[in-house]
């Protein structure tokens, strides 16, 4: 069976894996990101790749990127928050360093794909994924097809603004993403720990302050679910990222929204994403057989 190495690059850290031709996952694991050296970054991304070909044959590598990025050449106009990857080629780096066919493409989506291909989208031509990570991401299909936008840079939703905070425009990374709960759950708490979602979400239950400010975060996510589907008229919208693994998140979703005055004309199901955090992974591979096909017929 033919074997395939798959990254997922997030703002805190590097999801990896070895997938089969069948899509299965043989191998996952993870390191945290270095965001802001290219030199440190590919030399992790390298010695990630050297342990999975010293126990394997692998036939390619499959990557999931945050940012613009062009899937014809690899370049990456910008990368999220992985700095050391804005205007470069991680493309052509990692293949002139490990000599073995790279694909890339926009991490949201990655997630799309994977949700088009065999997960919760397989029965719809529209539909939008949105992704909830440290910030906001997803990726947009209509008519069957990913949409990507003149320059690579459709379904970049954490750039909406959605809040006015004292004057201030904020968009939905600053409000919507992971880190905006958790800085709020550290202020409420006065604490100086990291925190992990799941605890908000488990001391929500017990807890009214800390309900009420999940409520309120949730409260930026389904204005930026409403906006997008009255925008696009999708089939269904999709809700991916770690945090979609809590109940809780979905229906808190759609009970706002059953309050906004218009969503009875445009109302869809909202649902998780069947990969939620091998979302990423998982589209990449897909991503990764599709454009081997093209680039072999067109050559």
């Amino acid at each position: 069976m033919k074997k395939y190495i798959v990254f997922d690059v997030g703002g805190t850290k590097v999801k990896h894996g070895l997938i089969g031709e069948d899509g299965r996952f043989l191998e996952k694991s993870a390191y945290p990101t270095e965001r802001e050296d290219l030199d440190r970054f590919v030399a992790d991304m390298v010695e990630a790749i050297r342990r999975y070909r010293d126990a394997h044959a692998v036939e390619g590598i499959a990557i999931s990127l945050p940012g613009y990025i062009n899937i014809d050449t690899g370049y990456s106009e910008k990368a999220g928050a992985v700095t050391a990857l804005h205007k470069k080629n991680l493309k052509e780096i990692l293949e002139e360093r490990v000599h073995l066919p790279v694909e890339i493409e926009n991490d949201g989506n990655c997630a799309a794909i994977a949700e088009k291909v065999s997960g919760n989208a397989q029965d719809c031509d529209d539909f939008i994924c949105m992704t909830i990570g440290t910030g906001i991401g997803g990726g947009i299909y209509l008519n069957g097809d990913i949409y990507r936008g003149r320059r690579f840079m459709a379904g970049e939703y954490g750039m909406m603004i959605t809040y006015l905070d004292g004057g201030t425009m904020r968009n939905m990374h600053e409000t919507s993403g992971t880190a905006s709960l958790v800085f709020q759950y550290r202020q409420l708490k006065n604490l100086q720990e990291p925190v992990e979602g799941e605890k908000i979400f488990a001391e929500a239950k017990t807890d009214p302050d800390v309900k009420a400010l999940l409520d309120r975060w949730i409260g930026h996510i389904a204005r930026g679910v409403y906006n997008l589907v009255v925008t696009l008229n999708p089939e269904k919208m999709l809700i991916g990222g770690g945090v979609s693994a809590q109940p809780y998140l979905i229906e808190e979703i759609n009970r706002q929204l059953e309050g906004y005055e218009f969503w009875e004309d445009f109302k869809i199901p909202v649902v998780p994403c069947k990969y939620r955090n091998d979302a990423g992974m998982l589209g990449a591979f897909y991503h990764f057989q599709k454009m081997r096909r093209i680039r072999q017929e067109n050559r």
